[in-house]
C-alpha cells in the first residue's frame, strides 16, 4: 500500500527527495550485475560466464565496478531522489483518490522513471557509458582518460550526442519502475489476501521482501528496451558494423539488433538483470516504505 501522509501534514514530502537519494545509493551495490548486464547487451553473441571473463580481463574485481566512482553514485543519488520524490506523490494521491495500491504503484512509477530520465540520467548515463567504453579501449591498447572520450563525443555530435539514447532509457525507466512498483503493490495485495489481512494491516518484513522481489523479476519483461538503450548509447560500434543504422531511433535499433541476433538478441543480458531488478526493487520498495516512515516519525 502507498505511504500515507501523517495526520496534519500538508503539501509535498520534500524529504522523499534525500530518502530517494540514500537508497539509490545503496542499490549499486548491485553495480557488478549492471556491469554484466551491460557487457551481455553490448556483446550479444556472449554467455553470462564469457561476459564475466570478459569484464574480469579489464581489472578483475575492480573491473566489476567500472564506472561506479563517481559517476554511478552520482546517477543513483539525483535519479532516487528524483524518483522516489514523484513516485510517492502519487502513489499517494492516487490511493487517497481511491484507487488500488497496484494501480496507484503503476502510475507513480511510470512518472518517477520519465522524471528520473529526462531530469538526470542522460548526462550522467552518458559518462557511465563512457567509463566502461574507456576501460574497453585500454584492454586493446588505446589510452584516453574519460573527459577526452566525453569531449571527442561532444564535438563530434554535440548535446544531443550526450544525450544519445535519452528517449529509450526514458521508456525503460517508465517501464522499469511502472512495473516494478505496481507488481510489487500487487503482490503485497495478494499477500495480504493470503494471509487474511486487511488493506491497512502491515505486512512482515520478509513479506515486503518477497513482494519486491516478484515485481523486481517480473519488470524484466522489457529487456528489448534495455539491450536497445544499450546499442544507442555505445560507443564503440559505430564502424563495426555496416548494417547498423547511422542515425540510430529507437524502432531501426530495434530492427538492426533483431536482424542481427533475433529474439535472443533482444533478451540477451536478462539474467543478471532479473538480480539487479530485484534488489532495486527491495532498496527503492521495501526498505524504501520503512525509511519514509522513520523519517516521519522525527
Amino acid at each position: 500500500m502507498a505511504i500515507q501522509k501523517e495526520p496534519g501534514q500538508k503539501g509535498i514530502n520534500w524529504s522523499n527527495i534525500a530518502v530517494g537519494a540514500i537508497m539509490n545509493m545503496v542499490t549499486t551495490l548491485g553495480q557488478p550485475l549492471e556491469v554484466l548486464k551491460t557487457q551481455m547487451a553490448a556483446n550479444r553473441s556472449q554467455t553470462i560466464l564469457q561476459a564475466t571473463k570478459s569484464v574480469w580481463s579489464r581489472g578483475g574485481v575492480a573491473g566489476l565496478y567500472q564506472g561506479l566512482i563517481p559517476w554511478a553514485w552520482i546517477e543513483a543519488s539525483t535519479k532516487g531522489g528524483v524518483l522516489l520524490f514523484t513516485a510517492s506523490e502519487i502513489e499517494t494521491a492516487g490511493v487517497n483518490m481511491g484507487v488500488s495500491p497496484a494501480t496507484a504503484g503503476l502510475l507513480g512509477g511510470m512518472a518517477g522513471g520519465v522524471a528520473q530520465a529526462y531530469a538526470t540520467m542522460g548526462f550522467t548515463t552518458c559518462m557511465k557509458t563512457v567509463e566502461i567504453t574507456r576501460h574497453k579501449e585500454a584492454a586493446a591498447g588505446v589510452e584516453r582518460s574519460t573527459f577526452q572520450v566525453f569531449m571527442d563525443i561532444y564535438r563530434r555530435e554535440g548535446i544531443r550526442g550526450i544525450n544519445k539514447g535519452v528517449n529509450a532509457v526514458a521508456v525503460r525507466q517508465c517501464t522499469n519502475w511502472g512495473s516494478r512498483m505496481g507488481f510489487a503493490r500487487l503482490a503485497e495485495t495478494s499477500i495480504r489476501n493470503v494471509r487474511g489481512k486487511g488493506e491497512n494491516d502491515k505486512l512482515g518484513a520478509m513479506d515486503k521482501i518477497l513482494a519486491s522481489s516478484i515485481g523486481g523479476a517480473l519488470a524484466t519483461w522489457n529487456q528489448p528496451i534495455e539491450v536497445v538503450r544499450v546499442e544507442m548509447q555505445s560507443m564503440a560500434k559505430a564502424t563495426a558494423n555496416a548494417n547498423r543504422p547511422a542515425k540510430l531511433t529507437i524502432f531501426n535499433t530495434l530492427g538492426f539488433i533483431y536482424k542481427e541476433n533475433g529474439i535472443k538478441g533482444l533478451y540477451r543480458g536478462v539474467t543478471p538483470r532479473i538480480g539487479l531488478g530485484i534488489w532495486q526493487t527491495i532498496c527503492m520498495v521495501s526498505f524504501a516504505d520503512y525509511v519514509k516512515a522513520w523519517v516521519k516519525t522525527r
